[in-house]
């Protein structure tokens, strides 16, 4: 295996913490990075079709087949105006990727950005953000799985044993001592990413069709039980509900950024992220709502309070067949399967530029020569996020990567509203429109989203900050290329 990383030299005495948190990586730098990437072993190997594959499987599933019950007894059967609200929000920050996706095609996803705009200081916190964002949802997603296996299971009248349906902890199932399932859900994953990102993105690819076919199977058997009576009252917990709701759901659109973090292994990166973000959205959005509205027309509201996996308890109760049941459930596995691997993926690159600029250590750097993924990096990340997907309840995770992933799109709308002022000669393969008005709308409508957060979710939140400055200041600050570089030397790099 080869390292990534640059050798540093400590930050310059005379480089103070505030001047160093300020200073900006320079694109062109980036660029360099990336064609060491190359020579270390990264493989262009994804077209416009990959791309958007990746952001669809690591996006699509994740809130209606695990969310969607608790989302339903918040908002009532305005639920899908809560899959809307935080879709356009979702859709928002979405252009924006797709703008810094164009302008600076790395792996770093919204860190690089915030890097290359807002300086060190921003960027290692939307770094951190990333890092609570794509494995705590990996966690939560895997964690999901259990009530599918055990659907699946109950077809050949079999069922997993309490204890090994969750971790320790939860009122609900206090017998838990450990998600089996999420367990191998994960570890899984972890061992196909080791192969390599192609073989990776073909298993990807497979999957997103999987669940997009058994979506708009249950779509069609749910609508053959619609009552549109099951709409009234449209928001019987009032629009507060609605948004508390649109707060927790807007889960369901994390991973739409994963595309991004593809920036050093897609073929024309400049060309197809900002197409394969955009189309994306458009997917995950209309899939969302279709399921949302037909399952509300299925089932009362009230319903969704006690079902466990709803969705397969639906075709279930609908069609009377176990065949549909089972078919569905083990499709519902795979899907999230797909989940899992597509943001371990992104979990990995966004790390490994990290430990380029020396913000991380260099082991996640390490890129393998035979099968040209960061070998090291993958295994570790993965056995951290199987362990938290083992122990730890869906809801609490849940709400975490809400706030972390709110919080680093409200900086890449940011960014783009700095670079449209601070650098407009800077080409631009996709360009947001409206000017700065829709990136401000998108950064409001982050902002709001966060403020609709429980107490315990900002706690939990401040406190990970908290954790981050510890790292930045005993570890980052100190092994940050950047940082390293003398005053004439970072003023040459950042106007080259």
């Amino acid at each position: 295996m080869t390292d990534s990383h640059t050798p540093s030299t400590p930050p310059s005495a005379s480089t103070g913490v505030i001047r160093q948190l300020g200073r900006r990586k320079s694109i062109s730098s980036m660029a360099a990075d990336m064609q060491t990437g190359h020579a270390n072993g990264l493989r262009r190997t994804f077209g416009v079709f990959q791309l958007t594959m990746i952001s669809v499987g690591a996006t699509l599933g994740t809130g209606i087949l695990v969310i969607l019950g608790e989302a339903v007894p918040v908002a009532g059967p305005a639920v899908w105006l809560a899959f809307v609200l935080a879709g356009v929000t979702a859709l928002l920050s979405a252009v924006s990727y797709a703008e810094m996706a164009g302008m600076v095609p790395v792996s770093g996803s919204s860190y690089s950005y915030s890097y290359a705009t807002l300086g060190e200081g921003v960027a290692w916190v939307c770094g951190w953000c990333l890092v609570l964002e794509y494995a705590v949802s990996v966690a939560a997603v895997a964690v999901g799985a259990a009530d599918y296996v055990n659907e699946t299971l109950r077809v050949f009248g079999l069922e997993l044993p309490a204890s090994l349906t969750t971790g320790p902890g939860l009122a609900e199932n206090p017998g838990g001592v450990i998600n089996l399932s999420a367990l191998i859900v994960v570890a899984l994953a972890t061992v196909l990413l080791m192969r390599g990102a192609w073989e990776s993105g073909v298993a990807n690819t497979i999957l997103v069709f999987v669940k997009l076919g058994i979506l708009v199977f249950f779509a069609v058997v749910a609508f053959t039980a619609f009552k549109a009576g099951n709409f009234a009252p449209m928001m019987p917990m009032g629009a507060a509900g609605v948004t508390a709701a649109a707060s927790s759901v807007f889960f369901s659109y994390i991973g739409f950024d994963a595309a991004s973090t593809a920036g050093e292994e897609a073929k024309n990166p400049r060309r197809d992220l900002p197409r394969a973000i955009i189309l994306s959205m458009l997917i995950v959005t209309s899939m969302y709502v279709l399921v949302a509205v037909t399952a509300i027309g299925a089932r009362r509201w009230q319903w969704f309070e006690t079902a466990q996996a709803p969705l397969v308890q639906i075709v279930e109760e609908i069609t009377g067949s176990n065949l549909a049941v089972l078919l569905f459930a083990v499709a519902a596995v795979l899907a999230i399967f797909s989940v899992v691997i597509t943001v371990l993926y992104g979990q990995s690159r966004i790390l490994l530029t990290m430990s380029r600029d020396g913000m991380v250590p260099k082991i996640f750097g390490l890129v393998s020569r035979r099968t040209g993924t960061p070998l090291a990096g993958t295994l570790i990340i993965g056995g951290l996020v199987a362990m938290t997907a083992a122990l730890i309840p869906l809801g609490e995770l849940a709400d975490a990567t809400s706030i972390g992933t709110l919080f680093a799109f409200f900086l890449v709308n940011l960014a783009v509203i700095y670079l449209r002022f601070k650098r407009p000669d800077l080409e631009r393969s996709f360009k947001v429109p409206f000017g700065p008005v829709v990136p401000a709308l998108g950064a409001l409508a982050c902002a709001f989203l966060m403020i609709n957060l429980g107490g315990t979710t900002w706690a939990v939140f401040g406190a990970w900050m908290a954790v981050g400055a510890l790292v930045y200041f005993a570890y980052s600050r100190r092994h940050s290329v950047v940082g390293a570089l003398s005053e004439s030397d970072y003023r040459t790099s950042v106007d080259a």
